[in-house]
């Protein structure tokens, strides 16, 4: 047992110990070992208390890494540990197996006998208790060894009190870091991915997490996907899709709310294999909010076994993540305009094909067959006339022309009007007789798509104009779920659908169908006509 004047000089030496140690983790561990050094006890440890009264954190000293593992969990605070957490005074006992409160150890726990505890106060609140077990020269520990530990867990309050300061200034700096760089990043114009990766790892500094991810809506519904993910294993990570119904992610974009965890792979709708990849413990998840709801989710994991996130540095993460979500609908803002100037751009080209050259060349037209009629050799006439049908094909190519330039005139209830025209104009050109119903309210959905669904009708009704020798057809557009169906259907002389005629054009009209996310499906029997059958999400 260290004689007083050296116990005197221990805790002496141990407050300007303390006092110069600004890193929490680094105090916490000093103030353990300068207890059992003190007290001379052969274990000991510091149990940090959480909000909710439970131990959140246990440095320890006397018992290797692979004990540690052995026992298994954090203690829960309950026997004797719990008198100190629910009464915070010294504990001093001479037998832990015969106090009242005792519940006994977990396997593989050392034997301990005698027992010594006092509570570090720090910053007007209890901030977790020193532990002490099993006095190596004598059955228990004595009263001066509970004068000192008293002494040194005043000395340990007020070194947790910098110390925990120190951590808040240093978080709150990485914060507002943080913040000025994703401003930064989102006004010079980066890229999302880029930016997405940013926020994740400016969360994971200001969470002291090992990996954050950043879980956004893809382009398949009901389907989310890790748009970024740093830290552990995030190369694996990165570009896994999860699905919002059931999971973690879905259920906090829906909420709007954030859910921590003390151990995230125990709960049924975490994503198992995003957590088994990281091998994820405690972890919080924040939603993205942005107008109408949520944009994703932002989460920070701690490895397996990891203390739990503090409420202090989960608020840190949230103010991260409104400001990420600003960022995020910022961006998608630039990209919004930059998309309607393009299409202002390509309106004006084309209002200027239309209304300039068009004319023009229709004014050439009529003053080239002003010239045939006037004109005294039928071979000058034919060959002008000539050169007026080939100003008809440049006039018909340069609609056509227009007509890839300006998608906006088809946008919302136009489609249903250009499907109709291209009814028409099969009708009139043919003896089909043919019927087009389409729902305006998925036309509308599809506007920005409208060229390519009128072109890719445009190639099936010319199928059956060619091939079909049909007296009926029909186009319809509707919606299915979540997809829009388009059917062009006729009654003509069919084929054999198990092979697909290089005259029929099915496989250009499956590429198109490709190019809108979806499948065209043929139905067709020589002399019972054709089905082709279009879906692709809305």
């Amino acid at each position: 047992m260290p004689e007083s004047r050296d116990r005197k000089d221990i805790l002496l030496e141990a407050g300007l110990t303390l006092a110069s140690e600004l890193s929490l983790p680094i105090v916490l561990q000093r103030i353990v070992d300068l207890a059992a050094q003190v007290t001379d006890a052969r274990y000991g440890a510091l149990g940090v208390i959480g909000d909710d009264s439970n131990l959140v954190e246990f440095v320890t000293t006397g018992i290797s890494d692979q004990e540690r593992r052995a026992i298994g969990p954090l203690p829960t605070g309950r026997g004797v540990l719990g008198l100190l957490i629910h009464e915070p005074k010294p504990v001093r006992i001479k037998n832990i197996a015969e106090h009242p409160k005792s519940v006994g150890f977990p396997a593989h726990h050392p034997p301990m006998r005698s027992f010594l505890g006092a509570p570090v106060q720090a910053m007007g609140r209890v901030f977790g208790n020193i532990y002490l077990a099993e006095k190596r020269t004598a059955a228990e520990f004595s009263d001066e060894d509970q004068k000192s530990l008293i002494v040194l867990a005043t000395q340990a309050g007020a070194a947790i009190a910098n110390a925990s300061l120190y951590e808040e200034v240093r978080s709150r700096e990485q914060w507002l870091a943080a913040l000025r760089d994703i401003t930064n990043r989102v006004l010079s114009g980066d890229e999302q991915a880029s930016l997405l990766e940013s926020i994740a790892e400016h969360a994971r500094k200001v969470a002291a997490a090992d990996a954050a991810t950043v879980v956004s809506v893809s382009q398949t519904p009901g389907e989310l996907v890790v748009a970024a993910a740093v830290g552990a294993r995030s190369s694996e990570m990165r570009g896994q899709t999860l699905p919002a119904d059931g999971s973690i992610s879905g259920a906090v974009m829906k909420s709007g709310q954030p859910l921590s965890f003390d151990d995230v792979s125990a709960d049924r709708r975490a994503f198992q294999p995003i957590v088994r990849l990281g091998r994820h413990g405690p972890a919080v998840f924040v939603p993205l909010r942005v107008p109408g709801g949520a944009a994703g989710t932002l989460m920070v994991t701690r490895l397996k076994g990891s203390s739990r996130f503090d409420e202090r540095r989960v608020r840190l993460v949230e103010t991260l993540a409104d400001q990420a979500s600003v960022a995020i609908e910022y961006g998608r803002a630039q990209t919004e305009l930059q998309r309607l100037g393009l299409m202002e751009e390509r309106e004006r080209i084309a209002k200027e094909l239309h209304d300039g050259i068009i004319q023009s060349l229709f004014a050439v037209g009529m003053s080239l067959q002003g010239t045939a009629l006037m004109a005294n050799s039928p071979d000058v006439s034919a060959r002008i006339e000539r050169a007026v049908e080939e100003l008809d094909k440049v006039i018909r190519d340069l609609r056509n022309y227009i007509f890839g330039l300006r998608p906006g005139i088809l946008a919302d209830r136009q489609l249903d009007q250009a499907l109709r025209l291209l009814g028409e104009e099969m009708q009139s050109g043919s003896r089909a007789r043919v019927e087009v119903d389409v729902d305006a309210s998925v036309a509308a959905s599809l506007s920005a798509r409208s060229a390519q669904i009128v072109q890719l009708t445009r190639e099936a009704l010319s199928n059956v104009a060619r091939h079909a020798k049909a007296s009926r057809a029909s186009v319809r557009l509707g919606r299915h779920g979540s997809e829009a169906v388009l059917t062009v259907e006729d009654n003509g002389v069919g084929f054999d659908s198990s092979r697909d005629s290089k005259g029929s054009g099915i496989a250009n009209m499956r590429a198109r169908a490709a190019n809108l996310g979806g499948s065209l499906e043929v139905t067709s029997e020589e002399g019972k006509g054709t089905k082709l059958l279009i879906t692709f999400p809305i």
